[in-house]
């Protein structure tokens, strides 16, 4: 089952189960979404639940707040994450702050979904990776999902949450296809938000990652795991509140640490992940330093050679592990 796919399955479902949810952004009804994420929602549901907006993030972000605050519960879609920034205050100030300003009484369910991150060829204003910054944001929930069963599983649980979460998916992962098990076919099917998943054991190295460079993790493992280093790689799923239990588990058992993902470094997901390690009692079992492999600290090229340089790719973790294991 493709993300692609998986999405689509987990808005049916919701939108089937709960009468107050609705879908709401740019070209989601009638030409089935800008990467076909709600095809056919359109025609079952109808206008009153898949809503096409003016390109106007400000406005319908706003309105789509307004709705949560009033008691629906909206599915705010972005073309990219990097049209947010248009409504940015209406995610932080309006969404994030609510509940807590309110003393609890006003709650705000609402997800906001949208590819995040690096795509291909488009560009800086394009191509950056927002999980660092609504990360930062107490008020929030900050998901973001690697495979068609995390897709699924943390749209559903997003949506059923009541406070604002914020779905960060990856426009190059929607066509990807991925092994789905039954019980994640089912329409009572979850992911708790808040919890990392082990998606390799290993004993020599701790990779920590999200969205699409888990594959990449999986895929150095594999290769180093030829020549006798064995990778233990964890899929954090969540990025607010972070799983750090998880992996303080794995340091503990690994003693090494590397963290990788496509944003920028500074005040990065890795660099959260390298502070509460080192703040934590894990600390005293790591014998090397943590590694840290990120995106490039520039705004993103344009052309193909350089981009590629750009992204973490396989051979930078595979690097970045020897480095770590002084290998």
């Amino acid at each position: 089952v493709t993300v692609r796919d998986a999405l689509n399955q987990a808005l049916d479902e919701e939108l089937e189960r709960d009468e107050r949810v609705f879908l709401l952004g740019e070209e989601v009804a009638q030409y089935d979404g800008a990467y076909k994420i709600s095809r056919g929602l359109w025609k079952k549901y109808g206008d009153k639940r898949v809503i096409d907006t003016p390109i106007s993030e400000m406005g319908f972000t706003g309105i789509a707040v307004g709705a949560a605050m009033a008691g629906l519960r909206p599915v705010c879609e972005f073309m990219t994450f990097n049209f947010s920034m248009q409504a940015i205050d209406q995610v932080i100030n309006s969404a994030a702050k609510t509940c807590y300003m309110s003393a609890g009484s006003i709650a705000v369910p609402i997800v906001f979904r949208g590819p995040n991150g690096a795509s291909a060829g488009v560009g800086a204003q394009h191509s950056q990776c927002f999980a660092a910054w609504y990360g930062h944001c107490p008020g929030l929930k900050v998901v973001s999902p690697w495979s068609s069963e995390d897709a699924k599983g943390l749209l559903k649980a997003s949506i059923r949450d009541d406070n604002p979460v914020v779905m960060l998916e990856n426009e190059l992962l929607y066509g990807v296809p991925f092994e789905m098990s039954e019980q994640a076919q089912s329409k009572d099917f979850i992911v708790p938000i808040g919890k990392a998943k082990i998606e390799r054991q290993g004993t020599h190295v701790t990779l920590v990652s999200h969205s699409r460079p888990v594959g990449h993790c999986l895929e150095a493992a594999a290769v180093l795991a030829k020549e006798g280093v064995e990778c233990e790689v964890i899929n954090l799923r969540t990025i607010r509140p972070m799983d750090i239990e998880t992996v303080e588990a794995s340091v503990v058992k690994t003693n090494h640490l590397v963290t990788v993902e496509g944003g920028w470094p500074q005040f990065g997901v890795g660099a959260e992940i390298c502070a509460r390690i080192m703040e934590g009692s894990a600390f005293n079992y790591l014998d090397a330093p943590a590694v840290r492999v990120t995106g490039a600290d520039v705004p993103m090229p344009y052309a193909k050679i350089l981009e590629d340089n750009c992204i973490p790719q396989v051979k930078d973790i595979i690097f970045a592990v020897k480095k770590a294991l002084n290998v």
